[in-house]
């Protein structure tokens, strides 16, 4: 079966395991792996997974640029690679960047509200998202019961603010806050991945949560480097699902997702 990941994180060689760690550090574990391309392409092919969606997350305004165009290059350098973009709300040209972001071949954008300390429905950031509507897909890290910025809540106002934005909740729309998340989000249209979920849920919640979300709006994603390709794999592949559900989230959703933009 054919497997895309939704959810992978890559930096630079010299940089990547510095990064990877630093990461670790904000969620209190030890990252399975370093961070590389050539990692992550070696650990996927392991694991079976033959496509991987890259989410950077530019902590200051003037890093936004310099890692927008790394992940172009690899996307370009790596066919099993697609990547999405970054902004920062503390930018001072967003709409241009995300005009760049489009030319570049990305397929769309990814804001970590926690690690960039904003609230996900920051009105700064609403010209750009009424932009992106019906141009690219949104992916925002959500939920963390430390803070306040990525709560399922914020990312509500977002999709009833914009609706024509096709909006994509990480880590089943609230990491440590799924059920939180479930109210707030299953009655709407955003799709989910299950990326940093498989590990802190019991097999058969997993399974409830995506059943009461509908399969047809889950995405697979790994979260690498923080955890083992192989691993994450094969515990999504023990969930009790049909062969029909599996095949959307291993790669369908993700596909149509990836064509249409």
């Amino acid at each position: 079966m054919k497997i895309i990941d939704f959810h992978a994180h890559i930096y630079p060689d010299k940089i990547a395991e510095k990064a990877s760690q630093a990461t670790g550090d904000f969620y209190n574990i030890s990252p399975a792996h370093s961070g590389t391309s050539q990692e992550l392409l070696a650990s996927g092919k392991a694991a079976g997974i033959s496509e991987f969606v890259l989410l950077p997350v530019a902590t200051k305004p003037d890093q936004v640029r310099h890692i927008n165009e790394f992940i172009a290059r690899e996307a370009d350098a790596h066919r099993e690679f697609s990547g999405f973009g970054t902004l920062h709300p503390d930018g001072e040209n967003m709409l241009a960047e995300t005009e760049y972001i489009i030319n570049s071949g990305l397929k769309g954008i990814k804001l970590h509200p926690d690690t960039q300390q904003f609230n996900t429905d920051d009105k700064r950031l609403y010209e750009v998202f009424d932009y992106m509507q019906d141009r690219l897909p949104l992916l925002v890290h959500c939920g963390d019961k430390r803070f306040d910025f990525s709560h399922p809540r914020r990312l509500k106002n977002v999709i009833d603010s914009f609706p024509r934005l096709q909006i994509i909740a990480a880590h089943l729309g609230g990491w440590s806050l799924f059920d939180e998340a479930f109210e707030i989000l299953r009655n709407t249209d955003c799709f989910l991945d299950i990326s940093s979920t498989m590990m802190f849920l019991p097999p058969e919640k997993v399974v409830r949560y995506i059943h009461g979300y509908g399969a047809d709006r889950i995405l697979f994603g790994t979260d690498y480097p923080l955890w083992d390709p192989k691993k994450e794999t094969e515990n999504f592949l023990r969930l009790d699902l049909s062969n029909a559900e599996r095949e959307l989230i291993a790669w369908k959703n993700g596909m149509t997702i990836l064509r249409n933009h």
